[in-house]
């Protein structure tokens, strides 16, 4: 009894390895399901990323003033030249407006319109006229035409002796008659067409369109209210429509102390830093020194150009300028180049490579260097002012990647 009781021991043992087994199979399987959808969705956001790009900080490359130093300081504000406030030509009512701040328009792009019945009620009169004039015209050539005809007829009876002189010469007058009122009648409609230009012209005139292409900043009139090209008592009437700023004519206005002027020149270098942005040095340069004096302030004021295009510059911004002067230079054999953030270099073999901006592709390119300027690099050859460079590449970034800039530069 003890040995069969030993004989059903072991069979029980051996069922629950075999169920222990089981259940070790099938956790298996769950574990590689897992591992497969894990592996699924990885792939599916690396494949979304890739798509995207890759976030990156951007630095533009500025001109270096290797060999000068700081020699005045002075505090201003970004300006645009060429800025105007657009307003209709005649005074009516508006039936659309189609700006608002923060768009750009193109030249003659349409901004507004006013209410143009009038306008057009005068237009479509001009051009009835016109037809009116040109009906009569022809109405004269034809009877201008039969008259000559006749007046041949008679010419030839007369010769004959078969009309009297009379005949003929009632002939002759109507033809003359009709002469005269064929050259008035084409006088009429030089006038017809002249009233329709000018009808023309006021039927344009309700069309508000930009002067020139740039941003719009200010919106100042709305549909259904009265704007006119002059001031009107009791502020009803809106004097324009709204302001559009040339981005391209952006340039800095500073004002030097009379007792300092004498450091500036024109086509010096200077560095400019926005308030807004304080880590960030502007190559520009003096474009001119206006001459006269602020007796009030004993200021002279003076024009600053700006060498690069970024959509960070915006007019009225604050800014502190840094005119330049000829120094000894840190570096061994002052050069020329342009200067980067020293993150933004990579050692590629025996050269160093940056990762230039391309649309949102980015491009690496050799490029060789000159020296250290405190934490940026100055480069010699491979970059020109104003181009995109990544700050801080990604281990990862490679030639011909997609990338989303985090600052929008």
């Amino acid at each position: 009894m003890s040995e069969t009781r030993s004989e059903y021991d072991q069979l029980q043992q051996l069922r629950l390895e075999q169920a222990d087994r089981e259940g070790g199979g099938r956790r298996l399987i769950w574990v590689l399901l897992i591992l497969l959808v894990i592996g699924a969705v990885g792939a599916l956001a690396y494949s979304r990323l890739a798509t995207r790009g890759t976030a990156v900080d951007i630095s533009i490359a500025e001109r270096a003033a290797i060999g000068s130093q700081s020699i005045l300081d002075a505090t201003g504000y970004v300006i645009a030249r060429r800025q105007a406030t657009v307003s209709s030509k005649i005074s009516g009512k508006l039936s659309e407006v189609l700006i608002e701040e923060g768009i750009r328009v193109e030249a003659e792009q349409l901004l507004a319109r006013l209410d143009d019945s009038d306008a057009q009620a005068q237009l479509d009169l001009a051009t009835a006229r016109l037809e009116a004039s040109h009906a009569r015209l022809a109405e004269i050539e034809v009877q201008l035409e039969q008259a000559r005809r006749g007046l041949k007829r008679q010419s030839e009876l007369r010769s004959r002796q078969l009309a009297s002189e009379e005949a003929l010469e009632t002939a002759t007058t109507q033809v003359e008659t009709l002469a005269a009122q064929l050259q008035a009648q084409r006088g009429q409609v030089r006038v017809a067409e002249a009233e329709v230009a000018v009808a023309r012209v006021a039927y344009e005139n309700t069309f508000v369109r930009a002067p020139f292409p740039g941003m719009i900043v200010a919106k100042t009139a709305q549909p259904g209210e009265i704007v006119s090209p002059m001031s009107a008592g009791g502020g009803f009437t809106r004097t324009g429509i709204g302001t559009i700023v040339d981005m391209d004519s952006l340039e800095i206005e500073v004002d030097v102390n009379e007792s300092f002027i004498q450091r500036v020149r024109p086509a010096q270098p200077v560095q400019a830093v926005l308030d807004a942005y304080p880590d960030w040095h502007i190559p520009a340069s003096v474009i001119a020194i206006i001459p006269t004096a602020d007796r009030s302030k004993a200021t002279i004021r003076v024009r600053i150009g700006i060498e690069v295009e970024d959509p960070r510059l915006v007019p009225e911004m604050g800014v502190r300028v840094s005119f330049m002067g000829d120094a000894a230079s840190t570096l061994t054999g002052a050069v020329d180049g342009v200067l980067v953030p020293a993150s933004a270099i990579r050692e590629r073999g025996a050269g160093n490579v940056v990762f230039v901006l391309e649309q949102d592709l980015v491009r690496e390119r050799r490029v060789d260097l000159a020296g250290a300027i405190g934490d940026r690099q100055l480069v010699e050859s491979g970059l020109a002012v104003g181009e995109r460079v990544v700050r801080d590449p990604p281990p990862e970034l490679a030639d011909g990647m997609r990338v989303i800039p985090r600052d929008g530069v």
